[in-house]
């Protein structure tokens, strides 16, 4: 069942295919493969797990919610999944309070579909009909919206049109309107997600297709976005993407005119009958694997790189290479989590007066210049800037 085509009552035939020209794709597939053997094949600390799982979370959380007109920034979407449920409030923090339940909910699926296969549910397969309901419901409660209802599909009535996309990104489209089409084409889709044809393709290439048919057939009246990049989600992690899974939503956000562009370039391809249609789009998404994949190992790096620093400057007082007031200088830097100050604005602080406040300047350049011949701090543009050199 590569290719299922469904006659509805009122919308005309919908069809789903895969639509993917493999041979095109393969090296780039064996791309993103390799990388994340890799990246895999790094020894994680738990803290460095706990601070990745964050990391991506956070950045994950702030991209679907901004791409669907969240306002809040990364610094401040980390601050709300810090809230106590009962100090989640307003309606922006409610919107990450949701998504953060979504995830969980998505996180607990997918590993419990990746260690057994034989979970119940009614459909075969790794998704099911009643998880996205689910996802929905969760997402969407308590979110103001006109029509919307929580956990139920949409029914446009006569004189009512749902528009996906705009002429900016691509063109818009006009998804199946009756309940009646769009609970027979869910039906339909999760049969052919979940055949034995469509399970044979690598993850990477279900995963784009399950978010891209999804939104095609756009069943929601709000929130399709953000259960579509989870079911994506879903479908990485139980592949074994672990958190490239989730870090897709923040490259979606930073490529958004692309991200749009080929949902449509892959809808205009399949109604001029192209060959493999969907190619345009699954060729965006596993560039952005790789990038996330990367980017993912990168901030591992910067994690081994930090705790290397931290254990240098301590077996370096230990050994009495530098002194107590050093120790803590670069320490106190380090903690910042920054990689450059201003020379005045560290000078300024409360902490670096008291610790040379019985002392002179010249002790206190002295330090600096101990520090930077040791290679712990560089100094930058006349001296004005120092770096922490981080290894």
């Amino acid at each position: 069942m590569d290719r299922l085509t469904v006659p509805t009552a009122r919308s005309g035939p919908f069809t789903f295919q895969a639509g993917v020209d493999m041979a095109a794709l393969a090296p780039l597939i064996d791309r993103v493969n390799d990388a994340k053997d890799r990246f895999n094949s790094v020894p994680l600390v738990p803290d460095f797990v706990n601070r990745l799982e964050n990391h991506v979370l956070v950045s994950s959380i702030h991209g679907t919610d901004t791409i669907e007109g969240g306002t809040l920034s990364t610094s401040q979407v980390e601050e709300s999944m810090a809230l106590p449920p009962e100090k989640v409030k307003e309606e922006v923090q409610k919107r990450i309070a949701n998504l953060q339940a979504a995830y969980k909910m998505a996180d607990d699926f997918a590993i419990s579909r990746s260690q057994s296969p034989a979970v119940p549910h009614a459909e075969k397969g790794l998704l099911a009909e009643q998880m996205f309901i689910d996802l929905h419901r969760i997402i969407t409660t308590g979110l103001i919206h006109p029509r919307n209802v929580p956990g139920k599909y949409r029914d446009d009535e006569k004189g009512l049109l749902t528009k996906v996309g705009d002429a900016e990104h691509g063109g818009a489209y006009v998804p199946p309107k009756p309940l009646v089409d769009v609970q027979l084409l869910m039906k339909n889709f999760i049969e052919w997600i979940n055949s034995p044809e469509l399970l044979a393709l690598s993850p990477l290439i279900r995963a784009p297709l399950a978010h891209y048919y999804f939104e095609r057939i756009h069943p929601f009246s709000d929130g399709n976005g953000r259960v579509g990049r989870i079911v994506e989600a879903i479908i990485l992690k139980a592949g074994g993407f672990r958190y490239a899974s989730h870090s897709m939503s923040g490259y979606y956000l930073k490529n958004l005119h692309e991200y749009f562009a080929m949902f449509n370039a892959a809808r205009k391809n399949e109604e001029k009958k192209e060959p493999y249609p969907n190619t345009v789009f699954i060729r965006f998404f596993l560039k952005g694997m790789l990038a996330v994949i990367n980017d993912n190992h990168d901030f591992v790096n910067l994690l081994l790189s930090r705790l290397l620093f931290e254990s240098r400057i301590k077996s370096m007082f230990d050994g009495k290479v530098i002194n107590l007031r050093q120790y803590t200088l670069v320490s106190n830097l380090f903690a910042q989590n920054k990689e450059t100050f201003g020379v005045e604005e560290v000078t300024a602080t409360p902490w670096c007066e008291a610790l040379y406040k019985k002392r002179t300047v010249a002790t206190r350049n002295r330090d600096f210049r101990k520090l930077e011949k040791l290679s712990l701090l560089a100094f930058e543009k006349g001296r004005k800037i120092i770096k922490i050199k981080t290894f």
